[in-house]
């Protein structure tokens, strides 16, 4: 599959339309899991396994998976020793699945795509969680909270920029990326890097703990190659309804083609 095709607008076009939702199968039991991909079958052909379901399941739910010819994303953010990462990623590797995250520094990444090798497996790192903001980086010293206070970074931007530079420089494929971040590291980067949006929300739905938020339309417009939608199709009275709806949504922004003036996203 061709994900590295631009057009002069900045999207990547080579990628199928079907396969840019990433369903987050955010529940807590391998039965109740198997359900959620049947439900779903015919409309989602990518999901992501996060911490939760990772504890829960084993490699055999991931083949599984792969005989309904579904893509698999693994959400672990991995962020330990340079040995352990290497180690996992090389088994993550083996399992055969597509995405995986990691959250630590430079070493961290260099040791990831060490571990990945030759093997397809796209390893995407995370410059600020979704639910992350000024505050929280104020609280590890790394912005000031009052004037004249030492820091290491000026703004929430700066950090974002360090970050996704850092680890894009030792080979890393992608970046998750929110809100308006979509738009300025797609504009950094251009074709060079994935970007996979979270905390994505359908118009006039709760962004719950995400800072910043983007609807499935604007995500798509803004740059966004993959979004992750959890909670608005888990929790739908018709999660068929729902897929299909941001899946529509997702086709309509691709038709449409790029926005013409820049968003910074919905915060909250």
């Amino acid at each position: 599959m061709n994900v590295d095709v631009c057009g002069e607008s900045g999207m990547n076009t080579g990628i199928p339309v079907q396969e840019r939702l990433i369903v987050a199968l955010d529940v807590h039991s391998l039965e109740e899991a198997r359900r959620y991909v049947k439900e779903l079958e015919g409309i989602v052909w990518f999901y992501k396994i996060g911490l939760e379901l990772f504890l829960a399941v084993n490699a055999g739910f991931i083949e599984e998976l792969r005989l309904r010819n579904c893509r698999i994303f693994l959400d672990l953010k991995m962020n330990d020793i340079d040995e352990t990462v290497r180690r996992a990623v090389n088994l993550a590797a083996d399992l055969g699945v597509d995405f995986l995250t990691i959250l630590g520094n430079h070493a961290t990444a260099k040791a990831a795509v060490l571990g990945r090798g030759d093997r397809p497996l796209k390893i995407l790192t995370v410059p600020l969680l979704s639910s992350w903001g000024e505050k929280d980086l104020q609280d590890l010293g790394l912005l000031s909270a009052h004037a004249g206070d030492p820091a290491r970074f000026q703004s929430l931007d700066d950090y974002v920029m360090w970050r996704a530079d850092m680890t894009m420089a030792q080979g890393c494929d992608g970046l998750i990326a929110s809100g308006k971040y979509v738009r300025i590291l797609r504009e950094r980067f251009g074709e060079k890097a994935l970007l996979v949006s979270p905390g994505v929300r359908p118009a006039g739905q709760s962004t719950h703990e995400h800072q910043r938020s983007l609807t499935p339309f604007e995500a798509i417009q803004a740059g966004a190659d993959y979004l992750v939608v959890g909670r608005p199709i888990r929790d739908a009275v018709s999660r068929v309804n729902a897929a299909q709806g941001i899946q529509d949504e997702i086709a309509s922004a691709l038709m449409a083609g790029p926005a013409q003036e820049k968003s910074t996203g919905r915060e909250g």
